[in-house]
């Protein structure tokens, strides 16, 4: 890694954190659950936070988010990712966001590009 160089992991993992929060937070505080506009709402969503992580300087990574929204109905839900990274260099901030009507689930992976 170069000097100068942002790294997702550390410190910036609490910013991407708060970053994906306070976009969620405005997007999602008031809609309700429709299932028809759900495709349309994570893929705005995804776009909408990759773009915001880029303008916070993290040029050198590629960013992947997966956003995941369903109905709020009172149940559990588990999630899990598995990903093959550099441990040193690689990373990723995750948030959950729930209202009345439904749940998000959003995770940013940062690799690196060499």
């Amino acid at each position: 890694m170069g000097p100068g160089t942002r790294t997702v992991c550390g410190p910036a993992c609490s910013a991407v954190k708060e970053c994906i929060h306070a976009i969620l937070k405005e997007k999602l505080a008031n809609v309700q659950y429709i299932p028809e506009e759900m495709p349309q709402l994570t893929k705005s969503l995804s776009e909408t936070i990759k773009d915001r992580l880029k303008e916070e300087g993290f040029d050198r990574y590629k960013m992947v988010v997966q956003v995941v929204i369903g109905e709020q109905r009172g149940e559990g839900v588990n999630m899990a990712a598995r990903c093959f990274w550099d441990a040193d260099t690689d990373s990723y901030a995750h948030d959950v966001f729930m209202n009345d009507s439904l749940f998000c689930v959003v995770a940013a992976f940062g690799c690196f590009y060499y």
